[in-house]
């Protein structure tokens, strides 16, 4: 009599909402789901487990970059418990939740292998590559030389090169990953610091300007255009001359005057700096 009570109570609670479902035992809905296939009873299944989802997903956003959104692995490891619950077998006398926590991270982990366009053969290289390294930097107690990583490594320099080649791959970075954290409630993200070689450093300009003002000052127009002709143009001696026409030895005598004179003013300035 109470083994039917509670089958039709199980029955009547199928067809009823998600929030009368929590009066009934858990074990009920599983045997109940496991005979029907009742998409309610799934939906319920999954909400009642959810927790779970997000306390993998999170604990394992932990150890990831910045630029992997928790929202993602979750997502995943919904997917994963969808796949747990339908692969579920009761019979076997193991707890749900243990048999989904591994389907759930399974899951993300695939997610995360998606996320990754790095192919696995290059993973695997940098591994063998930086496992090597490792074991010599603890053999040595210092950086080891690419000769002696080939070595250990037991493969040919032309190999070895295209190991290390591979272990190097391009990475991808968010924009809105997080540089450093501040005292503020605005954190500091690689877009505020990344450099624009498009456009000039103004403070970088000005010392440019001021340091060359400074070392050309008191000097003659010829002196002055050698400075300048082999420190910004980078030209040679032979070229200078050619340009002031001077022969390539009065430039060099020249120029080493011109240095000695300038040691001689910067070390009398030395305490101004």
């Amino acid at each position: 009599m109470p083994k039917a009570k509670t089958k039709s109570r199980v029955a009547a609670e199928k067809q009823a909402t998600t929030v009368s479902l929590d009066d009934v035992p858990i074990e009920e809905t599983w045997s109940e789901y496991k005979k029907t296939g009742s998409e309610d009873l799934r939906n319920f299944l999954i909400e009642h487990y959810l927790d779970i989802v997000k306390y993998t997903a999170e604990r394992m956003h932990m150890r990831l970059p910045g630029e992997v959104d928790v929202e993602d692995l979750m997502s995943a490891g919904l997917f994963g418990l969808m796949d747990a619950i339908d692969a579920f077998d009761l019979n076997r006398g193991v707890k749900f939740e243990t048999y989904c926590a591994q389907r759930i991270r399974g899951a993300i982990f695939d997610e995360l292998r998606a996320m990754d366009w790095v192919p696995r053969l290059v993973r695997s290289r940098t591994a063998k590559v930086d496992r090597a390294r490792k074991a010599l930097e603890m053999e040595l107690g210092r950086q080891p030389t690419d000769r002696e990583i080939t070595n250990q490594l037991r493969v040919s320099g032309s190999e070895y090169q295209k190991l290390s080649k591979d272990s190097k791959p391009v990475n991808v970075v968010s924009l809105n990953r997080k540089w450093f954290e501040t005292d503020s409630n605005k954190d500091v993200r690689e877009i505020d610091v990344i450099r624009d070689t498009r456009q000039q450093d103004p403070l970088s300009e000005i010392q440019k300007k001021d340091l060359k003002f400074l070392i050309t000052k008191g000097l003659s127009r010829a002196e002055r255009l050698i400075v300048i002709l082999y420190y910004y143009e980078e030209m040679t001696m032979k070229e200078i001359g050619m340009t002031l026409d001077l022969s390539e030895s009065r430039v060099s005598q020249m120029h080493s005057s011109i240095v000695a004179r300038l040691r001689a003013q910067m070390h009398h300035r030395e305490k101004e700096f």
